[in-house]
């Protein structure tokens, strides 16, 4: 039954493409690309989609499907004599404003990313094309035009677009227009190739043999003899038995549901039997996406009920802290005609999700067993696993033990477990420094007293680090502790490279003297001064207060807004440094300046802002002229 047409229709508009999408056009159209070819790939995946959207809308809405059927499939038509290739089907199709919003404007945060990586790479691989969602651009790389009479289900009217790519595209509403969508390409001189069935049959073999849809070759304009003929396998890749599917299926069919042309590092294709029934097919990629740190943390898993697509990124179904697999999930067990919302809180999904993390996790450690592999994924993807440390309690100690981080001993990322064995004898905690940048941290005044000792540091600088670390708090009984808190005791940690000189200290009255003097004069700029143990070659450093917010996170906090201003900190002296016992022994006059200076070089070493620089120039230049006269 076909939905009634309007009488009264819109006149031809004609509209400029947004800048970015002018671009990206500019790109396809004027670059040179080795595998042109793809352009069909990106057109039958959006065809495929779009099934799938109108699958989903009919589970509430079944009258959608009256008009054009529920046998969904994908047509492809060759005219030899017109020149063109047309891709149909009997999906969603667009309106009006979809036609706009998804052809003409930036539909999606991911255009303008496309740009910035296309403008990086060198190679100008048009392979990215797919990773950004803006394939149907591809289609300009084999056509002077394109044409797409589309209509969408359960509305009235269908509308024609048109554009050769280059500024512009017109829209205009038409009465003979299926439900679904028909685009067509008038190919151009160098691209007729795509006109002959044999290259066809290759190009939906290789590239889109997993769609789940039949892709079916009409019969060819001007040939009597052609019959349509269907060129994929039209099965859901995942619902196969692994060992019926080549690693050149599975790598293709990553490419489809990843939206990336890197290699899989990591293929997961299981079916889960028993109280609760489902399959999975999920791949950790090689590259990182390029949405892996935006603030949404979506999940990029298809959800599938009996092979009925549900969701490409249902929150419940994958932690946020796997965002980065992509893949399917299907199952048995879960209703079809429900709401996302109900569906996010169904139980049956939570056990989906824990079952699903548990096997995840366990491919991992396998994986972990190389060590070189495993670096190359966790220098890519460890800074956003860790946040499961900080987010999944219950699967917190397989995460600790996949967990690898950089220390002050080691070149090479280590394990907690490599840390423990070998810790010094009379070290009763993990100790760790957070920063951003490890070279800069090595240096930093408060590992002296520990590098001294041979005591190796974790060195921690993604800021989840900072909130992680503190949630865990203790590693198979053993406590984690921050180098830049105050109170560290090193003195019954004995190392083979202890150079501790307790006859070269200052005296216990001096310093105390000193302490008392650095107090009074510095005044609410610290909260406290002390003698120091971990200092070995400079004079002071600051350190946080035993239990209070790291220095690392409270600059973090100011600079996203969040800091409640300057908070003080311990300055730690070195009662073994010459300079402290010479400042000791200043008279008056001399000291006020000295303790100011002693301070603000604190601050510079822990990249700290010095808050008053005239007032740090003048005193620096005093104390040289005294130095030098």
């Amino acid at each position: 039954m076909k939905a009634k047409k309007t009488t009264k229709k819109k006149k031809e508009e004609t509209r400029q493409f947004q800048a970015e999408v002018a671009k990206i056009l500019d790109i396809v159209v004027h670059s040179l690309y080795s595998h042109n070819e793809i352009f069909l790939r990106e057109l039958v995946s959006n065809a495929s989609d779009a099934c799938d959207k109108l699958r989903y809308a009919a589970l509430t809405e079944p009258k959608l499907l009256e008009d054009g059927g529920s046998d969904f499939a994908i047509h492809l038509v060759i005219d030899k004599d017109s020149k063109t290739l047309t891709i149909i089907d009997n999906g969603i199709g667009m309106s009006h404003e979809d036609l706009i919003t998804n052809l003409g404007t930036i539909a999606k945060s991911g255009t303008s990313e496309f740009l910035k990586a296309v403008s990086e790479s060198k190679s100008k691989d048009v392979n990215l094309i797919g990773q950004f969602g803006v394939g149907f651009y591809s289609a300009f790389m084999v056509a002077d035009s394109v044409d797409v009479i589309t209509r969408k289900a359960g509305e009235p009217n269908g509308w024609f677009w048109s554009s050769d790519g280059k500024s512009a595209f017109t829209i205009k509403e038409t009465g003979d227009a299926a439900r679904g969508t028909k685009v067509v390409l008038h190919l151009k001189q160098d691209a007729e190739e795509f006109l002959e069935p044999a290259r066809l049959r290759t190009v939906v073999k290789t590239y889109s043999d997993h769609i789940a849809l039949p892709v079916i070759l009409d019969a060819v304009a001007g040939d009597k003899d052609a019959a349509p003929e269907s060129l994929n396998s039209a099965s859901a890749l995942w619902m196969r038995p692994k060992a019926d599917i080549k690693p050149e299926q599975y790598k293709e069919f990553y490419h489809h549901v990843g939206q990336s042309m890197d290699e899989p590092w990591h293929t997961l294709h299981y079916r889960a039997e028993g109280a609760i029934e489902y399959t999975a097919l999920l791949f950790i990629p090689t590259a990182k996406p390029f949405d892996l740190l935006h603030p949404e943390r979506k999940v990029h898993v298809k959800l599938y009920v009996n092979r009925v697509f549900i969701s490409d990124g249902l929150e419940g179904l994958m932690p946020q802290y796997l965002r980065f697999v992509r893949g399917v999930v299907d199952s048995t067990d879960l209703p079809l005609n429900v709401s996302r919302e109900m569906l996010q809180n169904n139980p049956v999904l939570k056990k989906i999700q824990s079952g699903i993390v548990k096997r995840f996790l366990k491919d991992l450690k396998t994986r972990s067993k190389n060590s070189e592999e495993y670096s190359k994924f966790w220098s890519v993807f460890g800074a956003v696993f860790k946040e499961g440390l900080y987010e999944d309690f219950e699967h917190r100690d397989d995460l600790l033990e996949l967990t690898r981080l950089q220390s002050t001993s080691s070149e090479e990322l280590i394990s907690l477990k490599d840390y423990t064995s070998r810790m010094k004898n009379g070290q009763d905690a993990i100790y760790y420094i957070t920063g951003e940048n490890a070279a800069v941290l090595k240096n930093s005044p408060q590992l002296e007293g520990f590098i001294a000792k041979g005591i190796e540091v974790l060195l921690l600088t993604d800021p989840i680090d900072e909130f992680w670390i503190s949630s865990v708090g203790v590693y198979n009984k053993m406590p984690m502790k921050s180098v830049g808190e105050a109170g560290a005791d090193l003195s019954k940690i004995t190392g083979e490279k202890n150079s501790d000189k307790p006859e070269d200290a200052a005296s216990e009255d001096i310093i105390k003297s000193l302490t008392e003097n650095l107090k009074k004069v510095l005044g609410e700029a610290v909260a406290d001064v002390r003698p120091s143990d971990r200092l070995t070659d400079s004079p002071v450093c600051l350190v946080a207060e035993t239990g209070g917010m790291s220095l690392h996170l409270a600059r973090m906090l100011k600079q996203h807004g969040e800091g409640t201003g300057a908070i003080p900190k311990v300055l730690e002296i070195n009662q073994r440094h010459s300079l402290i016992k010479r400042i000791a022994e200043l008279p008056e006059e001399f000291f006020s300046d000295a303790a100011h200076l002693l301070l603000d070089q604190a601050r510079i070493v822990e990249g700290e802002p010095v808050p008053d620089p005239a007032a740090f120039a003048r005193r620096l230049a005093a104390a040289m002229e005294r130095g030098l006269s």
